[in-house]
C-alpha cells in the first residue's frame, strides 16, 4: 500500500468547493494540447468481456465517414473533445475510442449507437439462477446477479450511450434493492426494472412511465402493489405513496416552472404550489386493483417480478378522481384511469424541464444555465433535435428520448469549454468504471469480484447501482454542500451529498486495490472452499485472471513523467488536469521514485491513483 499523506491536501479542496477545480489551463480546448501524447493504437485488449457476445471494439465507430472533414463534428475535433464528449455519453472513454473517433463524426457515432441491440440485465440473472432441481436453490450469486449484470453492461457493452442513459434514468425513477426485502431476495424483480429503462432509454417518456407504473418491482418499493380501493365502513384509505412521488420525483416536481426550470413566482415573491394533499388523495384512488399477474406467471412458469402487473377490477376504486385540475369520472375502470391519469401528468408543462434538467445534471453539468434548460426542454416537447451533421433524431411526438439525449450532449453548453459554475462531480459509480474501460481491463466477470456485489459502504465506492438508500436516489438534485464555496455562489452540488471523509479514503483505498491488481492476488483454493459452502457454482481458477488491467502504454512512458501524466489527463481527464496538480502528482511519483527505488509498475499505479483521486478529476468539466 501507498503511503499517500501529501495527497490529503488535494482531496479536501473537493469538499470545500465546486468550483475552481482545474484553473483555466485545465479547459479542454479544440486545439490538441502540445503536452498530451496521442493515444497510441492499442491492439493488446481483444475482447474485453467474455461473457458477452459481440465485439466491442468501436462502439459503432464503423459508420463514422473516413475523411470528410466537411462533416467533422466539434465533439471529435481533437483527442480532448472526443475524450470529454465520451465521459458524458459513455462509462468511460478507452484509448481506442480516441484513436478511431478523433476527427470522425459524432452524429454518426450517435446513430449508430441508437442502432445497436440492447445488453439486458435478465439473461445474466437467467444464467446465476439455481436449476429447479437444486437441493438448495439459494446462493448469494444468483441473489447479486443484477449487480453482475450492471457492471458487466456498464463497462464491456457495446451499447454505451443506451446504458449511460438508463443509469441516469435510474437516478431519476428510483427503485432499489436495498432494503432486505423482496426486492432484494428476488434479483427478478428488479433486473426486469432495469430492462425496462434499458429498453426505453432511447424511447418516449410518457410509454417509460406507464411501463413503470406497472412494473412489479415499483409497485412493490413504492407499497401500490395490491393497493386496495377505500372502505367507508373500515377507514382504509387508497396507499398514496406512488402518486406522491410520480408527481413529486418523477414528473412535475412541487411548484410551477418556468420553461428554462427556474421556479415560478406570483405577484408577492412567492412559489407557487402545484397540489395539495387532495390532490395526492385523488390521484391515488387511480392506482387501485394492480396487483401481480399470478395466473400468466403460472402458465408460462415465469416468476412474477419478472412481467408486468396486472388489473383486477374489484379492488379499483370507482369513485371520481380529482387531481392537478381535472378529474377522471365515476365508475371508469383501472386500465383506462391509469392511461387518463399518465395523459393528464404528462402534459403539463412542468415536465420538460422538469426532467430536462435532471439528466443534464446526471450527464453533464449540476448547474445548467436556464438556456440550456430551455434547449432541451423544446427537444422533449417537440419530439425533434438536429445533430451537427444536420440529420434529425426523434419522432416528432411529446417526451421523445433519443431527442432529448441528444439535445444534452450536443448543446453548446455541453460542448463549450467548462466555466466556473460548469462541470459536475462523478459518481464513484462511472469513476470505477471509467478506470475498467481506460485500461483495457480484460476479464469482466465481475461474479469473481465479491468486493462488486454491493459497494454501498463508505470504505468501499459509497454508492451502488439501484441499491440508493431511498426513492429520493444517492443525492438530491438540489442538495448544497453546507458551508461550501459552490453553495456560496447559489451553486448545487448534488454528488457531494455521497462526499465526506470517510468515502474520500474508503474510494480512494478502493480504486487502489483494483489500479495494483490485488484482485489477481486471491487465495483460489480458499476461495473455492467459500465457493462450495456457500453453492457458488464457480470456478475460483478464473478469479486470478478476473479485471486483468493492461497498462503497457502507460509502462511505455514511466520513464517520462511528463507524458505519463499528460496521458493520464487526456484518457482520464479531458485535459482538465490544472498545471499545478500536474506539477504536485509529478512531485510525489518523484519522492517515491527516490526514496523507494520503485519498479516502473509501482509508479504507473501510483500515476493512475494519484489523477483519480485529484479534485481536477473528481470534478468533471
Amino acid at each position: 500500500m501507498f503511503r499517500l499523506t501529501p495527497l490529503n491536501i488535494l482531496l479536501l479542496s473537493l469538499c470545500l468547493s465546486l468550483t475552481g477545480c482545474g484553473g483555466s489551463d485545465a479547459s479542454p480546448s479544440n486545439t490538441t494540447n502540445p503536452t498530451t501524447p496521442q493515444p497510441e493504437p492499442d491492439n493488446s485488449d481483444g475482447d474485453t468481456n467474455n461473457n458477452s457476445g459481440g465485439d466491442n471494439s468501436d462502439d459503432g465507430a464503423d459508420e463514422s465517414p473516413d475523411d470528410n472533414t466537411s462533416e467533422i463534428d466539434p465533439a471529435f475535433a481533437t483527442a480532448l473533445t472526443t475524450s470529454r464528449f465520451l465521459q458524458q455519453a459513455t462509462f468511460g472513454a478507452r484509448p481506442q475510442d480516441l484513436d478511431t473517433l478523433t476527427g470522425k463524426s459524432a452524429s454518426s457515432w450517435f446513430k449508430a449507437q441508437l442502432k445497436l441491440p440492447p445488453s439486458l440485465i435478465m439473461p445474466v440473472v437467467s444464467e446465476f439462477t439455481p436449476p429447479p432441481t437444486a437441493e438448495d436453490d439459494f446462493n448469494a450469486l444468483y441473489i447479486e446477479s443484477t449487480s453482475v449484470a450492471f457492471w458487466r453492461n456498464a463497462i464491456a457493452g457495446d451499447d454505451q450511450l443506451r446504458q449511460r442513459m438508463a443509469f441516469a434514468l435510474s437516478e431519476l425513477l428510483v427503485v432499489s434493492n436495498a432494503g432486505g426485502e423482496e426486492l432484494t431476495d428476488i434479483p427478478e424483480a428488479v433486473a426486469s426494472y432495469q430492462d425496462i429503462l434499458i429498453q426505453h432509454a432511447f424511447g418516449n417518456y410518457r410509454e417509460l412511465l406507464e411501463a413503470v407504473t406497472y412494473s412489479p418491482a415499483m409497485g412493490f418499493y413504492l407499497t401500490y402493489m395490491g393497493n386496495l380501493k377505500g372502505d367507508e365502513a373500515t377507514g382504509r384509505m387508497p396507499d398514496e405513496n406512488y402518486a406522491r412521488e410520480l408527481l413529486q420525483l418523477f414528473t412535475v416536481g412541487v411548484v410551477a416552472l418556468n420553461p428554462d426550470g427556474t421556479e415560478q413566482q406570483d405577484e408577492n415573491g412567492a412559489t407557487k404550489e402545484l397540489y395539495n394533499n387532495q390532490d395526492i388523495t385523488g390521484l391515488a384512488r387511480v392506482f387501485t386493483g394492480l396487483d401481480m399477474d399470478y395466473d400468466t406467471s403460472e402458465e408460462l412458469e415465469i416468476n412474477e417480478f419478472a412481467l408486468p402487473m396486472t388489473v383486477y377490477p374489484e379492488n379499483h376504486s370507482e369513485k371520481s378522481k380529482t387531481f392537478l385540475g381535472t378529474t377522471i369520472a365515476a365508475g371508469t375502470g383501472p386500465k383506462t384511469s391509469v392511461t387518463q391519469a399518465l395523459d393528464h401528468i404528462f402534459a403539463h408543462p412542468n415536465v420538460p424541464p422538469f426532467v430536462a434538467k435532471q439528466l443534464i445534471q446526471r450527464l453533464v453539468t449540476s448547474n445548467p444555465s436556464p438556456g440550456y434548460v430551455t434547449r432541451v426542454g423544446t427537444a422533449f416537447s417537440t419530439g425533434r433535435t438536429t445533430l451537427p451533421d444536420g440529420s434529425l433524431v426523434g419522432d416528432g411526438r411529446r417526451g421523445d428520448l433519443t431527442a432529448t439525449l441528444a439535445a444534452i450532449l450536443f448543446d453548446p453548453d455541453a460542448r463549450a469549454n467548462a466555466t466556473e459554475r460548469g462541470g459536475k462531480i462523478r459518481e464513484p459509480i462511472l469513476r470505477f468504471t471509467q478506470w475498467a474501460r481506460a485500461f483495457a481491463v480484460k476479464n469482466i466477470t465481475p461474479e469473481y469480484q465479491e468486493m462488486l456485489w454491493d459497494t454501498r459502504d463508505a470504505s468501499m465506492l459509497g454508492q451502488h447501482p439501484y441499491r440508493s438508500p431511498s426513492v429520493f436516489n444517492f443525492f438530491r438534485p438540489g442538495y448544497t454542500a453546507p458551508g461550501s464555496v459552490s453553495a456560496a455562489n447559489g451553486m448545487v452540488a448534488p454528488e457531494l451529498q455521497i462526499t465526506n471523509a470517510s468515502t474520500i479514503t474508503g474510494y480512494a483505498n478502493f480504486m487502489t486495490y483494483y489500479i495494483t491488481g490485488l484482485q489477481q492476488e486471491v487465495d483460489v483454493e480458499e476461495l473455492q472452499v467459500i465457493y462450495d459452502e456457500e453453492n457458488i457454482p464457480l470456478n475460483a481458477q478464473n478469479a486470478a485472471e478476473s479485471f486483468l488491467a493492461s497498462y503497457d502504454a502507460e509502462l511505455a512512458l514511466a520513464g517520462d513523467l511528463g507524458a505519463l501524466i499528460a496521458r493520464l489527463d487526456l484518457l482520464l481527464c479531458a485535459g482538465q488536469l490544472s498545471a499545478t496538480s500536474k506539477q504536485s502528482i509529478q512531485d510525489i511519483i518523484q519522492t517515491v521514485a527516490q526514496n523507494d527505488d520503485a519498479e516502473p509498475l509501482r509508479l504507473v499505479h501510483l500515476a493512475i491513483l494519484l489523477v483519480m483521486t485529484s479534485p481536477d478529476y473528481l470534478v468533471q468539466k
